[in-house]
C-alpha cells in the first residue's frame, strides 16, 4: 500500500478529525488532500511552525520541545479542535486528533538527533510512535516521507483500520511505539 492508497482508505471509513504537524509530516496533509474525499476525513490541518504558534495551538509548552509529551499535547489539542468543529452536526462518527512534532535534517548545525514523535487519540484510545533517524542516511525529504507515513498510520490506528504503510526503518535508526 502506498500513501495515496492509504489516503483513499482513510477517506472510505467513518471518522473525521484534525491534524497538527510541526517540523515535518507535511506530506501526509498533501496526501490526504490529493485524494477525493478529504472533506469526509479532515476537519482541519494546521502547521504551527513557530514556538509561539505551537504554544497557542496547544495552550501550553511541553517541558521538552520535539518530544512524545509534546506530540501527545498536540494530539489532545487537535481532538479538542475536532470536537469543537463537529459541534452541532448531526453526524455521529468517531473523531480523532493527531499531533506530530519533529526535528529533521536542516541546513544549520543543530544539537541533538533528527527525530519525530507522532501521537493520536480518538477520545477513547490513544497511542503514538517515535523515530530517531540516521543523519547520514537520509535527506530531509526522505525523513519527511517516513514521518508522513507515521502520521497516516496514526490516523488509521485512530479509526481502527488494520492496514499500515511500511516505514522502511533502517538498521541504524530507532523506532518505538508508545501509549
Amino acid at each position: 500500500m502506498n500513501s495515496q492508497e492509504m489516503a483513499k482508505k482513510l477517506h472510505s471509513v467513518a471518522g473525521r478529525g484534525c491534524i497538527a504537524v510541526t517540523g515535518s509530516g507535511i506530506q501526509a496533509i498533501s496526501d490526504l488532500f490529493s485524494e477525493p474525499g478529504a472533506s469526509r476525513t479532515i476537519l482541519d490541518a494546521q502547521v504551527p511552525y513557530s514556538r509561539l504558534a505551537l504554544e497557542e495551538f496547544v495552550g501550553a509548552l511541553a517541558d521538552q520541545h520535539v518530544s512524545s509529551e509534546e506530540a501527545k499535547m498536540m494530539a489532545k489539542a487537535a481532538l479538542k479542535r475536532a470536537q469543537h468543529l463537529a459541534q452541532g452536526e448531526e453526524v455521529n462518527e468517531p473523531l480523532f486528533g493527531v499531533g506530530c512534532t519533529a526535528a529533521v535534517s536542516t541546513d544549520r548545525v543543530r544539537r541533538g538527533e533528527d527525530r519525530a514523535h507522532v501521537a493520536w487519540t480518538n477520545g477513547t484510545h490513544s497511542g503514538g510512535a517515535s523515530i530517531w533517524f540516521d543523519k547520514q542516511a537520509r535527506t530531509r525529504a526522505n525523513e519527511d516521507a517516513v514521518v508522513s507515513a507515521i502520521v497516516l498510520n496514526s490516523i488509521a490506528l485512530a479509526l481502527n483500520i488494520d492496514e499500515r504503510l511500511d516505514l522502511n526503518v533502517l538498521e541504524t535508526e530507532r523506532f518505538n511505539e508508545f501509549d
